[in-house]
């Protein structure tokens, strides 16, 4: 039996019951494929219908502010994902008339669209037959085949996506796809595959060469570099000031506690001595640290954060810098990163 053919009768008996297979609507394919790339389905799956739920359609996300589209993104990481879906669905509100497009070639136009993604929506919505590869199927054919070709290289890129394109059932492409990548995801999975009970298991080359454990390869990125964030709690009264971050570095727009990052982690007693802690607080200022550090690794970033509570009795405190107080029965309607989100949700009352 060819490997298209041996993975859909593997699909057919294997495959979990998910709400978007039961729709060829291209929106809402292309809502599931977006926050599948942030999450595995059972974390992914409140956020598809909390989406949907409030935006049935493109043109009402489209008309949504986008402070609104983070807030349900909250959580998920990759806030410019939302964004571009956000300046995606009026792209499709403008150029299309709100009718979500399902051709390939008019999908890869939109903002955050990329091959694969295109792809999988062309595939599902049209049964355009356009072969997909994400992590999982990457993974699948580096294993099967035996393939040591980096897949993030441009050599090891080009033949995989070749390679995908040869297996790729021209009948029923929509379905292999769903298929293979099922595959990947619960058969072919990164770590402890279920090789024993595996229908490709007298093929699999990496099973053959005992490779499974190294394949697929991957370069290696540049180190991450270390931050230092000092977020400091400051209440008055029922409020809590706040600080909106701006354009240029990450978590843009979104809302965070007063921060003054630093070359490297001060304690608490060094912190209190610098500077720029004086000219927001005041010399002499009394710092009690809360919670932390704890580390939140980002791409490329790796941020070491200290939550640090210190009284105020001037409500002018950190106007100069923007920062501004909101009342504690407010903060839950105000998108921020899960790091914030994390703290204030174990210790303040949202």
């Amino acid at each position: 039996m060819a490997f298209s053919d041996e993975i859909i009768t593997w699909y057919n008996q294997h495959k979990r019951d998910l709400p978007w297979r039961h729709t060829r609507n291209p929106y809402v394919i292309w809502l599931s494929e977006v926050i599948l790339q942030q999450t595995r389905v059972e974390q992914g799956l409140p956020y598809f219908y909390r989406f949907l739920t409030h935006y049935p359609d493109v043109i009402s996300f489209a008309g949504a502010p986008e402070e609104e589209i983070l807030l349900h993104w909250q959580g998920l990481g990759y806030y410019s994902r939302a964004r571009n879906m956000h300046k995606a669905a009026k792209a499709v509100v403008a150029e299309y008339d709100g009718i979500f497009p399902k051709k390939y070639e008019d999908l890869i136009r939109l903002k955050g669209v990329g091959e694969y993604t295109a792809a999988a929506v062309a595939s599902f919505a049209a049964n355009e037959a356009k072969a997909v590869v994400d992590g999982n199927v990457f993974r699948v054919l580096a294993r099967y085949f035996g393939i040591d070709e980096p897949i993030n290289s441009s050599k090891g890129k080009k033949l995989f996506l070749g390679l995908a394109d040869d297996l790729l059932d021209k009948v029923n492409p929509g379905l292999y796809n769903q298929a293979v990548m099922e595959f990947g995801a619960i058969q072919c999975k990164p770590k402890h595959p279920d090789c024993a009970n595996c229908v490709l298991r007298l093929d699999c080359r990496a099973l053959a060469e005992r490779r499974v454990n190294q394949l697929p390869v991957k370069i290696k990125g540049k180190a991450s570099r270390n931050r230092y964030f000092n977020y400091f709690v400051v209440t008055m009264g029922d409020r809590l000031l706040m600080n909106k971050r701006g354009t240029g570095d990450i978590w843009e727009n979104l809302y965070e506690l007063p921060l003054i990052e630093t070359p490297y982690l001060m304690d608490v007693r060094e912190l209190a001595s610098i500077q720029e802690v004086a000219e927001c607080f005041g010399k002499g200022a009394d710092l009690r640290l809360v919670a932390g550090p704890v580390k939140h690794v980002l791409s490329h970033q790796n941020l070491f954060a200290q939550f640090i509570a210190i009284d105020v009795q001037d409500e002018i405190i950190g106007k100069k810098m923007k920062w501004n107080y909101v009342f504690m029965k407010d903060l839950g309607t105000l998108a921020k990163p899960k790091l914030i989100y994390s703290f204030l949700e174990e210790y303040m009352v949202e």
